[in-house]
């Protein structure tokens, strides 16, 4: 079959996804929070980036290649995490492993995914990261970081705009707890996609394997709690602190929305930014994070990593041409994976290059420094963004 053909985009991933999984596990990939605004305030903000396409220029040899955190990648994306991918589909996280290897760009393991980084070490390539969601207890918190240095991670990504649990209100409805308990109401969602099915009694119901080890460190924790709760702290910056001083490789900061945080940020050694918006899955109420990378892009020289609402290499563009240096993907990616089993992964790294450069050639930028100003675009004349 040629893929390209029959799914030549992420859109065409994500509507075959949905077919494929049940619908608690479909709502708790794809809602936002509340009335998942933010979620569509990120489609809408990016829809308003442009650019004034190029004639007369020749043909053009296209170079994806950039360098980021003292690494050279052929492409300026990466995997980023989500947690429980192994809902999602069996195996996910050694699979997206596995292909970000191959790809050589970044594969991000969640604290909360449903393989340890044990699992994991024989599958990553030189340019893994381990996202942490912050551990209250300072030993859970000391022996992680050396259980994912001790695997081969290279990078460590602090998730700091989670301090109190989100109201998913669509995963809710669709049934789903945490962690997953097959009721009678899932099992019947669960009945009605056999191939998903099918692959989870291979496997096993998903759990947060990195924990597994903290079972027993439960105290202070209320009894009809999960393990996750364990995670449950709200960082200060003597936490940042703190991993600074105990992580000696990239360390980066992840759900930076706020312009004046940059600074306290970098004067605390941090490595790089990651603009997030939590992909709307956090809080209802915040600008979407294309119109917050400018402002912080301005406020700092840290390297700047940009994402929520990725749908194809068209936004990456335009997130690089208003001052990120890298752009990471999750839904995407998971989007193939629930599509096209072991094949999607790599299918969407093909979409978002192809994207990208057929972009590139609309507007006269054979490398990612040639990229122009951007516009806004309205019913108006359109407006040059300052990043």
């Amino acid at each position: 079959m040629d893929l390209h053909s029959t799914y030549p985009g992420i859109e065409d991933l994500k509507r075959r996804a949905r077919r494929r999984l049940p619908r608690f596990v479909w709502d708790y990939l794809d809602s936002g929070t509340g009335a998942e605004a933010t979620t569509a305030r990120n489609r809408a903000a990016l829809d308003r980036v442009g650019f004034a396409p190029s004639i007369l220029h020749g043909t053009l040899e296209m170079s994806l290649g950039t360098r980021f955190l003292g690494q050279d990648y052929p492409l300026p994306f990466g995997i980023a995490p989500i947690g429980m991918s192994g809902l999602i589909w069996p195996g996910a996280e050694r699979i997206l492993a596995q292909q970000a290897a191959r790809a050589g760009i970044p594969y991000t393991l969640s604290t909360v995914a449903s393989q340890s980084p044990e699992d994991l070490a024989p599958h990553l390539g030189p340019n893994a990261w381990f996202q942490l969601y912050p551990p209250r207890d300072p030993e859970i918190r000391r022996d992680i970081l050396e259980r994912a240095r001790a695997a081969g991670f290279r990078a460590l990504v602090l998730t700091v705009d989670v301090p109190v649990a989100s109201r998913r209100e669509r995963q809710v409805r669709s049934g789903l707890t945490h962690p997953p308990r097959l009721s009678p109401r899932l099992l019947a969602q669960v009945a009605m996609r056999p191939r998903w099915a099918m692959g989870m009694a291979r496997a096993g119901m998903p759990r947060m394997r990195t924990l597994d080890k903290y079972i027993g460190n439960r105290q202070n924790l209320p009894p009809t709690a999960h393990i996750g709760y364990l995670l449950r702290t709200s960082p200060d910056m003597d936490y940042v602190k703190w991993l600074r001083d105990h992580w000696d490789g990239p360390f980066i900061v992840k759900g930076v929305m706020r312009a004046e945080d940059a600074a306290t940020l970098e004067a605390a050694g941090i490595d790089a930014l990651w603009v997030s918006n939590h992909g709307g899955r956090q809080f209802d109420g915040a600008p979407a994070s294309i119109e917050a990378l400018p402002a912080i892009r301005a406020a700092t020289a840290l390297p700047l990593i940009f994402d929520s609402g990725i749908a194809g290499g068209l936004d990456i563009l335009r997130a690089l041409a208003l001052g990120a240096d890298f752009v990471m993907s999750g839904r995407a990616f998971l989007y193939g994976l629930a599509a096209l089993g072991e094949a999607g992964p790599a299918h969407v790294v093909e979409i978002l290059q192809q994207d990208m450069e057929a972009n590139m050639g609309q507007i006269g930028a054979a490398t990612l420094s040639d990229l122009p100003p951007p516009l806004t675009l309205t019913d108006a004349a359109p407006q040059h963004i300052v990043p």
